[in-house]
């Protein structure tokens, strides 16, 4: 019986003692990172700034003609993300495709329906 205490015991001890250690945590090195990783992130070129610019406003007047690609959005969130990492020829790329599945979601609202 003794012994069953004393084992109980000193697991709750243990038990304690592993908790309270995983409650103190280091400082977020990456935290202090970030300023200097954006310093040195690459800029977008003005082509890809334009190109996605158009591309937002083609996706946007798709959307509000109700004729919007899930295929352009998808397209204008990967060139968005492109950007925000400083990716030229990816932002290029998808907001090429986001315009022109844009622009393809417009002209098919033009054709007849089908009965």
């Amino acid at each position: 019986m003794r012994n069953t205490l004393i084992s109980i015991i000193t697991f709750s001890f243990l038990l304690l003692g592993g908790c309270q250690s995983s409650g103190t945590s280091k400082p977020d090195s990456s935290a202090a990172a970030t300023p200097a990783a954006e310093a040195a992130k690459p800029a977008l070129s003005e082509e890809a700034r334009q190109a996605l610019t158009k591309a937002e406003a083609d996706v946007k007047e798709a959307k509000t003609q109700k004729a919007l690609w899930t295929t352009a959005e998808d397209a204008l969130k990967k060139a968005q993300e492109a950007a925000a990492k400083g990716d030229s020829v990816a932002t290029l790329k998808f907001s090429k495709t986001a315009s022109e599945h844009a622009r393809l979601g417009l002209t098919q609202k033009s054709y007849p329906l089908t009965k």
